[in-house]
């Protein structure tokens, strides 16, 4: 299954999302998208469900020069997640991470600063999390995302992405109460490759995107992560 876009995407994520929310009788969904490629899928996702679009910031620690490789992953304050096993057999030390930890989490900040000009996070109390990214490739910043969600106590957790690996999908299950995934392919190795388009959202994209969808939720009461 290949994309057009991140657009046709999240369409196609938004039907099997739907459906799914109606047989499981998901309650009062909100839709959580990472920054930034996963905001036009979740915008999508976020129509199709009638539901508010939210953002949750998570920043990839990339493996040393090569930064698109993650190895770990920052959200919220919560302290860097890495993956283990690939530092063990990489023979790196979290300790030899700590500048590109503290430049991601400068990063967070700034995007945090630029995408919710102050405004706190939703409350997931009692609500369906719904997480969306454009694709899964090691998982590790979904992981990271998820249990910072975790922590915010909502009835449901879900991770919805169009397209994965395999064995990141299947580590991820256990972490979250549903994962809609639309294709699995065994020769995944890139996400990039199921999308006809994948150029990089500019941050004008994302806060276009927000201002459409998530005004009336943050309406809501809310408290702060």
């Amino acid at each position: 299954m290949r994309f057009e876009d991140r657009r046709d995407a999240g369409r196609r994520l938004g039907e099997r999302v739907r459906a799914r929310a109606a047989e499981q009788q998901w309650p009062d969904p909100v839709v959580l998208a990472l920054p930034r490629g996963g905001v036009p899928v979740g915008a999508e996702v976020a129509r199709a469900l009638g539901a508010p679009l939210d953002v949750l910031v998570v920043r990839k620690i990339g493996l040393p020069g090569r930064s698109e490789v993650g190895i770990g992953a920052i959200a919220g304050e919560a302290p860097p997640l890495f993956d283990e096993r690939a530092l063990a057999m990489l023979g790196i030390t979290p300790d030899e991470l700590g500048a590109d930890v503290a430049r991601e989490r400068a990063e967070l900040h700034r995007r945090e600063a630029l995408y919710r000009r102050g405004a706190p996070g939703p409350d997931l109390r009692g609500r369906t999390a719904v997480l969306v990214d454009d694709g899964l490739a090691t998982g590790v910043t979904a992981r990271a995302a998820a249990r910072l969600l975790r922590g915010e106590e909502p009835a449901r957790l879900v991770l919805a992405v169009p397209v994965g690996d395999r064995r990141a999908a299947a580590g991820l299950r256990p972490e979250v109460d549903d994962l809609v995934c639309l294709s699995e392919p065994a020769d995944f190795r890139a996400v990039g490759l199921w999308y006809g388009d994948f150029d990089q959202v500019p941050d004008d994209e994302v806060l276009r995107v927000l201002a459409a969808l998530s005004a009336p939720d943050r309406l809501r009461p809310t408290r702060h992560r």
